[in-house]
């Protein structure tokens, strides 16, 4: 198996390194299951002008619209670095079980891709992070998970 490993491995690089020559970021990352690619993303954050376009992200959402599920579980993800916290969130949400990276968040950082930043923030008090965090108060709000508590029919993700 050490083999296979080798293999995702080197095809998340590869698509790392493809999409540095196309003028993307250096990330790329395939999603496995059962030992074959379900899905693969490079960084697109640039070229779509989307923010959440990490190689991860966009690997998960591959696998995902080619398996017709949410739900991952039983997959592994091979990713070029080590993910970021918005990665990382997207992996367990996913239920992706194994990550298995190359190039460390250390790596990243110095290169321009520095994510410490966001692990601080997460663990602070609310008042104390660099974006205000402003609670509205809204008697509605609680509706539509009152909604989605007594919905029968809901589909638990």
């Amino acid at each position: 198996m050490e083999d296979r490993h080798r293999d995702f491995m080197r095809k998340a690089i590869e698509l790392s390194q493809k999409n540095v020559e196309e003028g993307g970021g250096p990330f790329g990352a395939v999603v496995v299951k059962h030992g074959n690619i379900i899905g693969q993303g490079v960084n697109g954050v640039t070229r779509l002008n989307d923010p959440t376009a990490h190689a991860e992200v966009n690997a998960i959402r591959d696998a995902c619209k080619n398996v017709k599920s949410f739900d991952l579980a039983g997959c592994q993800i091979y990713t070029s670095c080590e993910p970021c916290p918005m990665c990382l969130g997207a992996i367990y949400w996913s239920r992706i079980e194994r990550i298995y990276y190359a190039n460390t968040k250390k790596d990243a950082a110095s290169i321009g891709f520095d994510d410490q930043f966001i692990y601080d923030e997460i663990g602070k008090a609310y008042e104390s992070r660099q974006i205000p965090f402003i609670k509205v108060e809204d008697d509605n709000a609680i509706n539509a998970f009152n909604m989605w508590k007594d919905n029968a029919d809901k589909i638990r993700y």
